[in-house]
């Protein structure tokens, strides 16, 4: 076999990996993997290229699909959402908060849709209760006046970084499994058939690794195809589709909240912790290194937000953020709204290669399966036996994950009664001790390699109404005096960690937004002066 990558230069790596799995992509599905082969006895590496949910695991509403989103346009999708939420719900609680949700029509939406929307449900077997406009609107007295239907459905939503977080700590208590963030794979070393080795580097130190791996999975999500083409195989085709969402200061709903209308922008506000999260766009893409936000987008979400929810108009937003969802092609593929929602797993025979899969497309709700079926190939090509078992083993309560929760760490700040114990983010009444706690488990043994970044995506910090202006500064000073920073690494840290923040909120400057901005500049730039620092 003749590709690129067994025909790139090889150069000695600075260290060796060994493992019988090497998992590249540390979305949901990949964290899923990784679990579920430790649970088989299967040890496991995971990388990936900066961090545990990075891309769309981490940037999209948290909504734990029922199902009846999907059940106009793509049958199979709704059933296995529909299925894996019910799983999910058992076994995963500490992730999970059963809001329910509400599909709700509107003056002018189609009558016929409304009609047909609880047959559609059934086919599905989703539950669908059926609720006048007074009990709807006494259930959330936010909504419309205009409203002229609604349905109630079993929707919830899901914390991605905690279920990714819980996911990889249970792997690593299990058999030692290991995940290392920001490990890029650079090339692919393969032979008669077989990827022998991945060549790697770590972009926080420098330095190249060389992984040995028996077996690969490619769980890159949407940087999917890319992996695949590096390994030689041109069987991965995507489609990229960019969805952008809101954050709304404010938690307005109890219900997630869903236009009664097959799939479109702007038609879902979902509340997570004590925000609520207004989304989303589709809008294809070609470059996934440059997906941002844009104004009509924005404009578009409020103005579409508000016909559900008229307060929409006038909220508060704290930040926007977009992410490329990977879809299946298909035929036509007029519509990514039309697009398949499910996912395909490639064993890659046909191009050659023994040792490779890809798993690709699907739902942050189904994770669970997508992992489930990469795993029974790997395992089977390993000989290893044992049946999955992720169906029925919940994920363990432990601390893995428990600081991403709203509240988690102020109920631990108050009974531990420390006076020495600082709050650093006042927002989210984090502590230094939960900071501390977070740094001394990093998860690839590297806790001096711990950036204020990588403590947000483990947190609450940063997650207020403040954007981190304040906590950023109290976290980098408790890390200078605790001796983690010695150099100015942890000045290109806070600006890294303010520069991503800045990202989210450009395009809600508006408001008290706009003053809290204002702020946010004359503390950094002014008194820190940190626009003057070399970038990260």
């Amino acid at each position: 076999m003749s590709t690129l990558a067994s025909n790139l230069p090889s150069s000695r790596a600075d260290s060796v990996i060994e493992t019988e799995v090497l998992i590249i992509g540390g979305g949901v599905t990949g964290a899923g993997v990784m679990r579920d082969l430790a649970l088989r006895g299967i040890h496991c590496v995971l990388i990936d290229k900066v961090d545990l949910c990075a891309g769309a695991s981490g940037g999209n509403h948290g909504l734990l699909h029922s199902g009846a989103r999907y059940v106009a346009t793509d049958l199979e999708a709704a059933i296995e959402c529909r299925q894996e939420s019910e799983r999910l719900k058992r076994l995963a609680p500490l992730c999970i908060e059963a809001t329910g949700g509400l599909f709700v029509g509107i003056e002018g939406d189609d009558p016929a849709f409304a009609e047909r929307f609880p047959g559609l449900c059934g086919r599905a077997a989703i539950a669908c209760d059926e609720l006048s406009v007074f009990e709807a609107r006494k259930l959330e007295p936010h909504l419309a006046d205009k409203l002229v239907r609604a349905y109630r459905v079993p929707d919830a939503t899901v914390d991605p970084f905690h279920l990714a977080l819980a996911n990889v700590d249970h792997a690593r208590l299990i058999n030692g499994c290991l995940y290392r963030s920001h490990t890029e794979l650079l090339h692919f070393d393969i032979a008669e058939g077989e990827i022998r080795s991945a060549a790697c580097r770590d972009h926080r130190s420098g330095a190249t690794l060389e992984i040995r791996a028996r077996q690969v999975v490619n769980a890159g999500g949407a940087w999917a195809m890319r992996i695949a083409r590096l390994a030689g195989c041109t069987d991965v085709d995507l489609l990229y589709a960019k969805g952008t969402l809101l954050v709304n200061h404010d938690r307005m709903t109890r219900h997630v909240i869903n236009r009664l209308r097959p799939p479109a922008d702007g038609d879902i506000l979902v509340p997570g912790g004590t925000v609520s999260l207004l989304g989303t766009t589709s809008l294809r893409v070609r470059d996934l290194e440059q997906v941002a936000p844009t104004v009509d987008e924005i404009d578009l979400l409020v103005r579409e937000g508000a016909a559900m929810v008229p307060a929409l108009a006038g909220a508060r937003y704290t930040r926007a953020f977009s992410r490329v969802r990977p879809l299946l092609q298909g035929a036509g593929n007029t519509s990514d709204r039309a697009a398949s929602r499910g996912f395909a797993l490639m064993d890659h025979r046909a191009q050659g290669l023994t040792n490779f899969c890809t798993i690709t497309g699907g739902k942050l709700t189904t994770f669970r399966l997508m992992a489930e079926k990469a795993a029974d190939l790997v395992a089977a090509r390993l000989g290893n036996a044992r049946p999955g078992t992720t169906a029925t083993a919940a994920l363990p309560d432990n601390d893995a994950g428990r600081w991403t929760a709203p509240g988690a760490a102020p109920r631990r700040w108050f009974l531990r009664n420390d006076p020495t114990d600082m709050i650093l983010c006042e927002c989210e009444l984090v502590p230094q001790s939960t900071v501390d706690e977070i740094v001394s488990a990093a998860p690839d043994g590297l806790p001096q390699a711990m950036s204020l970044e990588a403590i947000s995506l483990r947190s609450r910090i940063g997650k207020g109404s403040c954007q981190g202006s304040f906590c950023g500064i109290r976290v980098a000073s408790h890390l200078y005096d605790s001796g983690h920073y010695r150099d100015a690494t942890g000045l290109r840290h806070l600006r890294a960690f303010f520069d991503e923040r800045f990202k989210g909120q450009r395009l809600v400057v508006w408001g008290q937004q706009a003053a809290q901005l204002e702020l946010a500049e004359a503390l950094h730039c002014g008194l820190l002066g940190l626009d003057a620092l070399e970038a990260e």
